[in-house]
């Protein structure tokens, strides 16, 4: 298959949080069609020292943490502290399209190569740094994690139970670097099509800390418009007043999440029709729509009662059944409802497996193939596939050296002044 991403060149530099800060944004580029080079110190990106490593034996080319952000990519070496590195780094960006820059702020400016000097070599060039806080803004100097980060920029006062005795849940798996790199690969691609009309290349700034304030749902807006704190609730939107609760117990031990039972009157009698085939309608005939969600926000007495009464008749309903029935009747009824699934469960689902969650990837230096997570999305015109396994420390430094002239010769020389 073909993407639109298949004439786009990218380099991939980090610093410490390089390898999940701007690793996604570099997997996610990659992963839909981009040719991105990751741009490693001689002794590697650190994140290829992270456990946990293939049959827990710890080295450079067996991190599982590192195989998760890098697939699709090549990779060279290089120290761009050094002179020969710097101007190494300069061929290489100029046979290039777009630069990720994870390093700590205005770091490349420092070394020469920051924007300004790769942008007067190369006009067309699209830069998108990735910092904890932006390159110039309040706190930019200042260190972070992917904890800090969802705690400072405010989602995780919007996670966690009805429980407010225990304290806000973070949500894993890197979401703080996460959100920051879609921003960023939002950012290339938008530049990338503003160059098709200009011919103009641009510096993008991402500031992780902004980007996690602005995907806090509707709890900034709440206060600055209203003046309102949301309050955490147990597996559904944070909310100024409290909502329902919607997590049910099932017959084996499951949680199914219902959202509200019913949004619209056809889905309210196919909801009564279920109801009654467990002889579970009661009082609930009486009524002829659901209670619409402005008249339970309102405290309307009627309404109230009666999502409380249809509640409890759920509640019953998925006792009496497992939490896959539950998921797929109610799916197939077109009901807004799923199963609550560990990591494990969820790469294991048919239906996850279906829509191709399960990524065989070949690994022919170790003679065997392992499954990775699948695409985060579908889009047609740029088909999302791991071609390629995730790379071997300077697996490339000879090929992408050439490109730019660099003899064999030349290379071994940089090798052994430890340049590359």
């Amino acid at each position: 298959m073909t993407s639109v991403l298949d004439d786009v060149r990218i380099l991939e530099v980090g610093g410490a949080l390089g390898g999940a800060l701007g690793g996604w944004c570099g997997k996610l580029l990659a992963d839909m069609g981009a040719a991105v080079i990751k741009v490693e110190p001689p002794d590697g990106d650190e994140t290829r020292s992270y456990p946990p490593f293939l049959d827990d034996e710890p080295h450079k080319n067996r991190s599982l943490y590192f195989w998760h952000y890098n697939s699709n990519k090549r990779s060279v070496t290089l120290d761009m502290e050094s002179e020969s590195g710097r101007d190494l780094f300069m061929q290489l960006a100029a046979q290039s399209d777009v630069i990720i820059d994870s390093c700590p702020p205005r770091h490349l400016d420092s070394l020469g190569i920051g924007y300004d000097a790769v942008s007067r070599a190369t006009p067309d060039i699209i830069v998108a740094a990735i910092s904890p806080f932006g390159q110039d803004a309040p706190y930019s100097d200042y260190a972070t994690t992917d904890l800090t980060a969802l705690a400072f920029g405010g989602p995780v006062w919007s996670c966690g139970y009805d429980d407010h005795t225990l304290p806000p849940v973070r949500g894993g798996g890197n979401q703080a670097y996460h959100t920051a790199c879609h921003f960023a690969a939002i950012g290339i691609l938008t530049a990338l099509v503003h160059r098709q009309f200009t011919g103009e290349g641009q510096f993008i700034d991402v500031n992780m800390h902004a980007a996690q304030n602005v995907t806090t749902e509707g709890a900034v807006y709440h206060w600055l418009v209203a003046g309102d704190t949301v309050q955490r609730q147990t597996g559904r939107h944070s909310s100024p007043t409290p909502t329902p609760e919607v997590q049910m117990l099932c017959g084996d031990g499951r949680y199914v999440n219902i959202g509200f039972p019913a949004r619209t009157e056809e889905q309210w009698f196919h909801l009564l029709a279920w109801l009654d085939e467990h002889g579970l309608v009661g009082d609930l005939s009486q009524y002829l729509t659901p209670p619409s969600r402005e008249a339970i926000a309102n405290r309307d007495p009627v309404a109230i009662r009666q999502m409380n009464e249809v509640m409890a008749a759920v509640s019953e309903l998925c006792m009496a059944n497992t939490a896959y029935d539950i998921f797929v009747r109610a799916q197939n009824l077109g009901f807004q409802w799923g199963i609550i699934y560990s990591p494990e469960d969820t790469l294991e689902d048919r239906h996850f497996k279906e829509r191709g969650m399960q990524a065989p990837v070949a690994h022919p230096e170790l003679d065997a193939e392992f499954i990775y997570v699948g695409a985060p999305y579908d889009f047609k015109a740029t088909p999302w596939a791991i071609k390629r396994r995730p790379p071997l420390l300077g697996e490339h430094n000879e090929a992408i050296y050439a490109e730019i002239g660099v003899t064999p010769s030349k290379l071994a020389a940089l090798r052994d002044a430890g340049v590359v």
